[in-house]
Formats: C-alpha cells, sequence, structure tokens
C-alpha cells in the first residue's frame, strides 16, 4: 500500500502543520558534510535540508526547485549565507545542466526529498489536497497540462490504467468510470468534485486513509512525471558526484522507495560471469551502500511530525567506477507518456 505525506489525515485539529522536513539528522549524517564540499539539495522546497547542510562552516550548497514560489521564498536564506547557497527554478531531473550553469560539473553530495511537499499540500490554490477544496491543478512547475486537463481528456482506460499503475488503487476501473459517467454531465474542475466522485466508488472504513488518496496521488505523480524525473535524477547524480560522494534519497511511498532501492542495489551489485561464461566483462559498482535497509523516523519524530511515519531514507556512495546507462523503462510502471494521454484517444 502507497502512502503519501498528506496521507488523508488533517494535519492537525487547529490547521495545517507548518513545513518539517523529515529525518534532517541521518540525512546530514549520511552526506558526510565538510568544509569546502559542494552538496546539491534537489528539492529545496522550504530550505530544511539546505540550512542543515550550511550548518557546517565552509560547506556550499546548490538547491533546485521546479516550483518557482519555493525559490522565491529561498530570497532570505541567500542573503543569510551570502556566496555560499545558490537557487535555481529547475526540475532536479535537469540537474547536470544546473551544475553547468553554476560553472560545476563534480559535486560531493545530492540529497532529494521526494514527493509532494506539505506547503503545495496547504495551499488549496495548487489543487494537490482532497481535504482543501481548490481549483483540480496538481502542477509543481505551473506549466503543461493540469490534473483538470487529464481527467476531462483521458480515455476510460488510461485514466483506469494511471489510477492502477501510479496511485494502486484496487478500484481503479470503478474510479475511472465513474469520471467519465460524471464529466458528461459537468466539468470536474475542483478537487471536492473529485474527491466526491471517487469517495462514492472507494469505501473505507474509520481510521483508514481517505478514499481519494490513492487517486490523488496518482493524478499527481502522472501530472508531474514525478516517478520518470525521479530515475531520470539518479541517473544525473550518479554522474555528477565525485568518487565518495554521497547520494541520500528520502521517499514516501512505496513506488519511489521501489525505484531508489532498485537503483541503489543495482548500482552496488557487481555483475559475475557464469561457468559457462566466466570471461564475460562484468561492469565494476558504481556505489557502496550506506544503508543496507531503509533508515526511517523514530517515535519521536513521527509524534512530532506525522508526515515522517511513511518516510524512508537510503543512501550509498559514489565508487571511482564510471556511470552505467539508465533504462529508465526499468524503473517507472509503463503508463502511456502524458502528451499521449492528452490526444484523448
Amino acid at each position: 500500500m502507497t502512502r503519501d505525506r498528506d496521507a488523508g489525515q488533517p494535519a492537525s485539529a487547529g490547521g495545517p502543520v507548518p513545513h518539517i522536513p523529515v529525518l534532517v539528522r541521518p540525512a546530514v549524517e549520511l552526506l558526510g558534510i565538510r568544509a569546502g564540499g559542494l552538496y546539491v539539495d534537489g528539492t529545496f522546497g522550504a530550505g530544511g535540508y539546505t540550512r542543515a547542510i550550511l550548518a557546517t562552516p565552509g560547506s556550499n550548497v546548490i538547491g533546485i526547485d521546479r516550483d518557482q514560489s519555493a525559490i522565491a521564498r529561498g530570497a532570505g536564506l541567500v542573503e543569510e549565507y551570502a556566496g555560499r547557497l545558490t537557487l535555481i527554478e529547475d526540475r532536479f531531473s535537469e540537474l547536470e545542466a544546473v551544475l553547468r550553469e553554476a560553472g560545476t560539473e563534480a559535486v560531493d553530495g545530492v540529497v532529494l526529498d521526494v514527493g509532494v511537499s506539505s506547503m503545495q499540500l496547504d495551499q488549496a490554490e495548487r489543487g494537490f489536497s482532497f481535504r482543501l477544496d481548490g481549483p483540480l491543478d496538481m502542477r509543481m512547475g505551473g506549466d503543461g497540462p493540469s490534473a483538470a486537463d487529464v481527467v476531462a481528456t483521458a480515455t476510460e482506460r488510461d485514466l483506469a490504467d494511471i489510477i492502477f499503475l501510479l496511485g494502486e488503487e484496487r478500484h481503479s476501473r470503478g474510479v475511472a468510470r465513474a469520471i467519465v459517467r460524471a464529466r458528461t454531465e459537468s466539468p470536474i474542475t475542483t478537487t471536492r468534485q473529485l474527491s466526491d466522485i471517487v469517495s462514492r466508488v472507494v469505501r473505507t472504513k474509520p481510521n483508514e486513509i481517505h478514499a481519494a488518496t490513492r487517486t490523488f496521488q496518482a493524478l499527481r505523480i502522472f501530472v508531474n512525471d514525478e516517478l520518470g524525473e525521479l530515475a531520470t535524477a539518479l541517473g544525473a547524480a550518479e554522474r555528477a558526484l565525485k568518487p565518495g560522494g554521497r547520494l541520500v534519497v528520502v521517499s514516501f511511498h512505496s513506488l519511489e522507495d521501489r525505484i531508489v532501492k532498485t537503483f541503489m542495489v543495482e548500482r552496488s551489485r557487481q555483475a559475475s560471469g557464469s561457468r559457462h561464461r566466466p570471461e564475460m566483462s562484468a561492469p565494476e559498482s558504481s556505489f557502496t551502500l550506506l544503508t543496507k535497509r531503509p533508515v526511517v523516523a523514530d517515535e519521536a519524530e513521527s509524534v512530532e511530525n506525522p508526515r515522517a511515519r511513511s518516510a524512508k531514507l537510503r543512501a550509498a556512495e559514489r565508487t571511482a567506477a564510471p556511470a552505467r546507462p539508465l533504462d529508465i523503462g526499468g524503473f517507472v510502471p509503463r503508463v502511456r507518456p502524458l502528451a499521449d494521454v492528452m490526444k484523448g484517444r
């Protein structure tokens, strides 16, 4: 079962919980921050990881975020750490291009906190959460088709595939059928409309996640190509990290964690020839695992920050071996590309 940071739960009885970065201490420890080192915070958000890295005197950070508002909010941090922090609005999958723009090619560490942030969830106008009624948008960067566009255009089959493969929703066909039926009567343009449609199909028991959790997760992941972005970013980090550089990734649901685990395990395993073909050349390991099992939040952090309960942290250290080619198709569930789905056939 997947579980997102929103998790279908009210943030608190009194309103939204302010953004609290998850697993910061183990993330920074595993990055091995040192004076003079250059690190990439590929998901800058509210700057929690960046601030923790910059707490080491002489360290430097390049922060990346595709959300323009996150970059704007970071202006004060740039001023506070004058000369040590550079913020760039872009996707973390464009890591290598971002580094070239910043005048470098190799870094000492990369940290990624993947998924949607609490700040995005708590802004009704962003359309990420079924808890708050707002426009059905879900775009992290504000460009391209929105979730409302997908819901209005995609075929019933495409909707079912998206909701099943990216949301792991058992009732995906029923939800897709209900969406198609509802949109013939009136456009589905708000989060409340979609949540109500899904809730009539998916029945939940008390204390279970909200009926619309998986459908909203699936649409958000699809609209932002989150899994493709993650897989591409992991390959880019492999090419950008210096020997001895560290890659640390915090994920919040099973699809993300599966990609991270598969990548790190595959890259840390050295293939060997069989007894039938002992001469077969085997690629060297490009990473060494630092976490054989994922690091999870302890009870204290989970109580302080309920969104930490589903977080998993994995880390690996770059070796001197050449980076390997990356086949994204081997990591990401096979759904039709957004451009094709938007053709509605």
